[in-house]
């Protein structure tokens, strides 16, 4: 079909003012000269074609297909998961669950439970960035590790 197109539209259309200029020259000349010509396979024209075959066809899905990378990960027991050679916080409630992780095209790292629900996002970082932190995921483990234990100087003197 590209070397239809390239043989028989492109060498008849060579300049174009904008590309919505293209989409008419190209949708005239699909209407009027493709659609017309005769397959030999069928002995029909591609016109007679999909009106002989337009009733066997669905509807195209509500949605766009999801085409982002679909993996499974680990988190760690510091909050964290491994994605392509960098380190990508994640919401401390999650330490040592697995979670489902998805890559977008345009590299951005979005992380699921395993029933679905969207908790963490990220725009994927160069391996040597380090490490990628949201400060919210990990503000109660903050405040677990800062909190200090105070106690009476005498408690150390019985030890002795």
């Amino acid at each position: 079909m590209v070397g239809y197109v390239k043989q028989h539209f492109f060498q008849r259309y060579r300049q174009f003012e904008s590309y919505a200029h293209l989409n008419q020259l190209l949708l005239l000349w699909l209407e009027r000269v493709a659609d017309q010509r005769l397959l030999r396979q069928f002995r029909q024209t591609p016109a007679e074609r999909y009106i002989a075959e337009a009733e066997a066809l669905l509807p195209l899905p509500g949605t766009d297909f999801d085409t982002r990378y679909h993996d499974l990960r680990q988190v760690g027991w510091d909050g964290y998961i491994e994605v392509r050679g960098n380190r990508y916080s994640v919401p401390d409630g999650y330490c040592g669950q697995a979670v489902v992780i998805r890559l977008s095209l345009d590299d951005e790292l979005t992380v699921y439970t395993a029933a679905g629900d969207a908790i963490a996002y990220h725009r994927l970082q160069a391996p040597q960035a380090g490490w990628n932190t949201v400060p919210e995921h990990h503000a109660a483990l903050w405040q677990q590790t800062l909190a200090v234990q105070q106690r009476d100087l005498s408690a150390y003197e019985e030890v002795l």
